[in-house]
């Protein structure tokens, strides 16, 4: 059989250990291309660019591994590898390992996420994996097995068109995770706080931080799953739409 293409990028950028633990695991299962950013782009959500010229640069071939860098955000990697890179479709797109959670309402706003959910809206399966640590110097180990088994049974079964994985692996001991729920996406928020402070020239500038506030308890959950002990995969649309609220808002007889 063929081996199947998998494109591999990430939103910490081409030289942190989740990405390069991501392509040694991809090598194992297929042809891998990687188009990656040249530096850290967390937190960029689904931003893409239109005002800058885009730069590609191949970096890498080695034993068949073709690796580029290019100076834009996670989905510009996407474009970019799915209409300049690439020859043919990939059969897969997979982003990470993401440093940190990429659970919950954190998926909005995820740059490892936003390539995957890239890739669904061009309708090829995609997983973006995390891992809840966002420190570079962890062990990602655990997170090899759990990785190779989710990629294989998405090449093996494939994704409903429009839908893709968010995958999410706690920060343990491989013999401390119990297993792998599917689950929904919890109902939990940051909440923001703005450090006022002054620079040297004694101008004010502000300082993100924020404390991360979970408001579900249930145990259908993926911060339920992670919080126990389990790898968490929440099967993510980027369709946005509320259909519960068409019907309730077509009755409010706004035609003027």
């Amino acid at each position: 059989m063929r081996e199947p293409l998998i494109l591999v990028t990430n939103d910490d950028g081409i030289a942190s250990p989740g990405i390069r633990c991501l392509i040694d695991i991809m090598e194992t299962i297929g042809k891998v291309v990687v188009v990656a950013p040249d530096r850290v782009r967390s937190a960029v959500g689904h931003a893409v660019t239109i005002a800058d010229p885009l730069r590609l640069e191949k970096i890498k071939d080695h034993n068949g591994c073709k690796e580029y860098i290019c100076d834009g955000t996670p989905v510009d990697c996407v474009k970019i590898a799915l209409n300049i890179v690439l020859d043919s479709k990939p059969d897969l797109i997979v982003s990470g390992i993401n440093h940190g959670s990429n659970s919950s309402s954190n998926v909005i706003y995820s740059g490892t996420m936003s390539a995957a959910i890239e890739g669904a809206i061009e309708g090829i399966p995609s997983i973006g994996f995390s891992v809840t640590n966002p420190l570079w110097d962890i062990d990602i180990s655990p997170s090899k097995k759990y990785v190779k088994t989710i990629t294989k049974n998405v090449l093996k079964n494939g994704l409903p068109e429009g839908i893709c994985l968010n995958v999410n692996i706690p920060d343990i001991k491989e013999k401390d995770i119990k297993g792998v729920r599917v689950c929904r996406q919890a109902n939990a928020r940051w909440t923001e706080e703005y450090e006022k402070r002054k620079d040297p020239h004694q101008k004010d500038y502000y300082w993100l931080k924020g404390t991360f506030e979970i408001f579900d308890d249930r145990h259908d959950t993926d911060e339920w799953a992670l919080k126990n002990n389990y790898v968490s995969i929440v099967p993510v649309q980027f369709d946005l739409t509320a259909y519960n609220m068409i019907q309730t808002i077509k009755n409010w007889r706004i035609n003027v």
